[in-house]
């Protein structure tokens, strides 16, 4: 007997079974995209803790294996760049595995040069990417300033072209300095060398084709001429091999028949803010610029910098020699209407300080003896004991400073002050 159902009914039926297929599928749905997105969520949060694993692995090896005071090294290659810039690597004397390091950081060496009445303390930046079984330096040999050719050349870079050989020992701290970067960040990077500024921003550049070589990087490197161009031949098969980084080679004052544009070099200028902005987006100002060079050079960069709307905290600079550039954030100053007394208690001599003057520079201005190596806060040669008073940095020190101590190369007073010298 056939059964008969009302045409409302079988509408609410097939209306009921649809609703439960929906109510079905939207479930399936869910389920698959709770469990999708569960899945995305486990997978970044493995990756994060990979991550953090590696890194704690990175920082825990580097502790290991790093050292107090001075280690023993002994060059295991020499090997000339230029006419006046020569590598040389660097090999530990007791075969123990090297930390790792932050590109752009530097070494210090203790020189025993004959005929020198005590050791030279010089700082040097690695001019490589971190090697387990080397460092290496590039080093130019400085002469007599230009404007002062009666004045002896440079002491310690002379020492190493000229003295020391393959085989030969030296004393190495372990690499220090607060100019670096991180090359597993994604950020664009702007890396900036200025003759033999060029060294650490090598050191950078290794690095980020090492551990991310998508990462957008703009590379500038300054010189007068190709006589001066230390490894053209590498950048340039980095520059190729890798589409993400944008290699700029600028000779101030190419040779005629000898430096060709568009083999030797990119541009006929100097680095400036001008070519910055000609070249780059208009986000660039977003990136993180790292400089390296002459002061006056590093100086016009920095001011275009800020000047550019570049945030201080984007712009990161090493000098190199005596010099250093002025602080691109706020300055410590004395309050006014104070002159602050320096005591310099072993001497002595207590001096009215000019405001202006670093400790080192006011103690040489009035007869106190205080050793030095880098002026420029990273040799730790000038450390000295403040028995009473502050100081401030304008310039921030290449390595901690120990409690009670200061750098007197780089520091100058904050209040009054006694110091042991």
């Amino acid at each position: 007997m056939e059964i008969l159902i009302p045409i409302s009914a079988a509408c609410f039926l097939a209306g009921l079974t649809a609703y439960v297929v929906i109510l079905a599928f939207r479930e399936l749905t869910s389920t698959r995209l709770a469990s999708a997105t569960a899945t995305v969520e486990h997978a970044f949060l493995r990756e994060q803790v990979s991550e953090l694993a590696e890194r704690r692995q990175r920082e825990q090896q580097k502790s290991e294996r790093t050292w107090d005071g001075f280690r023993k090294f002994f060059v295991a290659r020499k090997v000339p760049e230029t006419s006046d810039v020569t590598s040389f690597y660097l090999e530990p004397h007791d075969k123990a595995p090297l930390p790792s390091f932050n590109p752009g950081q530097y070494l210090t060496f203790r020189l025993n040069i004959p005929g020198q009445p005590k050791p030279a303390i010089r700082c040097y930046s690695l001019s490589d990417a971190p090697k387990p079984e080397y460092f290496r330096v590039s080093i130019k040999r400085q002469g007599s300033p230009p404007n002062k050719p009666d004045a002896p050349p440079g002491l310690g870079s002379c020492y190493f072209h000229d003295q020391l050989d393959e085989g030969d020992i030296i004393d190495v701290r372990a690499p220090a300095g607060q100019f670096f970067i991180d090359p597993r960040e994604e950020t664009p990077a702007v890396l900036i060398g200025g003759g033999i500024g060029l060294t650490p921003m090598m050191s950078m550049v290794n690095a980020i084709v090492e551990a991310n070589p998508q990462r957008e990087v703009w590379f500038f490197y300054g010189l007068r001429h190709g006589g001066e161009h230390v490894m053209g031949d590498h950048l340039r098969r980095i520059a190729a091999d890798n589409p993400s980084i944008q290699l700029n080679v600028c000779y101030s004052a190419p040779r005629a028949n000898v430096d060709r544009q568009g083999e030797h070099y990119t541009h006929g200028e100097q680095i400036s803010i001008d070519l910055f902005k000609r070249l780059m987006p208009q986000n660039a100002a977003l990136a993180h610029f790292f400089l390296c060079g002459p002061p006056p050079m590093m100086q016009a960069l920095v001011d275009g910098l800020l000047g550019w709307g570049v945030e201080v905290g984007r712009i990161h600079y090493e000098a190199f020699g005596p010099a250093s550039v002025k602080s691109a954030g706020p300055k410590p100053e004395a309050k006014a209407g104070v002159a602050y007394e320096v005591a310099f208690s072993r001497s002595e001599k207590k001096i009215v300080w000019d405001g202006k003057s670093t400790l080192l520079e006011l103690a040489e201005a009035n007869g106190v003896r205080i050793d030095f190596g880098c002026r420029a806060g990273n040799c730790g040669t000038c450390i000295t004991a403040i028995k009473q008073g502050n100081v401030d940095y304008p310039t921030k020190p290449g390595g901690a400073v120990e409690a009670g101590s200061c750098l007197a190369c780089v520091a100058i007073p904050a209040s009054n002050m006694v110091l042991d010298g």
